[in-house]
């Protein structure tokens, strides 16, 4: 897998369509993402974003020159985090739980050359989901080689 032609969203839908679905649902609880970047000397950057899934990709926007915009075109590796809801007190297991996505964000140029904002599109290496489960927790992963994996953690 090459970062230009990495593993969309839409072959996580194909081949997780449970999985892809409690991702989403936990991406639209709220507006803001958790984005992490690489600093220039390799030290970790969060940062808010939104997340745009559409045309079977995961899409992240920046302002002109904003500094996760220049981490990503620096290196695109990068890792997000969904909102998330505190469960209600009592019923944890009823959680939607939270999701995480890793990959490689690669910058696509606009449309229109007067537009200096930044968009990068997601090649996926790793889709995660982890919701309470009884008296633990439950996190389904899905890696590209390895398909989906279910883990059971008390």
């Amino acid at each position: 897998m090459d970062e230009v032609s990495g593993t969309s969203w839409a072959q996580v839908e194909q081949e997780a369509p449970e999985l892809a679905a409690a991702v989403r649902a936990c991406f639209a609880v709220r507006k803001h993402a958790t984005l992490a970047t690489l600093r220039r000397d390799g030290s970790p950057r969060i940062s808010g974003t939104e997340v745009e899934f559409s045309a079977g990709q995961v899409w992240l926007g920046s302002m002109p020159g904003a500094v996760k915009a220049r981490d990503l075109q620096r290196d695109g590796r990068m890792a997000l985090h969904s909102p998330t809801v505190d469960p209600a007190e009592g019923d944890e297991s009823a959680w939607a739980g939270e999701a995480k996505l890793a990959g490689v964000a690669v910058e696509i140029p606009p449309d229109d050359p007067a537009d200096t904002s930044h968009r990068f599109r997601m090649s996926l290496t790793e889709v995660v989901h982890t919701k309470v489960a009884g008296d633990g927790l439950l996190i389904t992963s899905w890696h590209p080689e390895r398909g989906v994996e279910v883990r059971r953690r008390s």
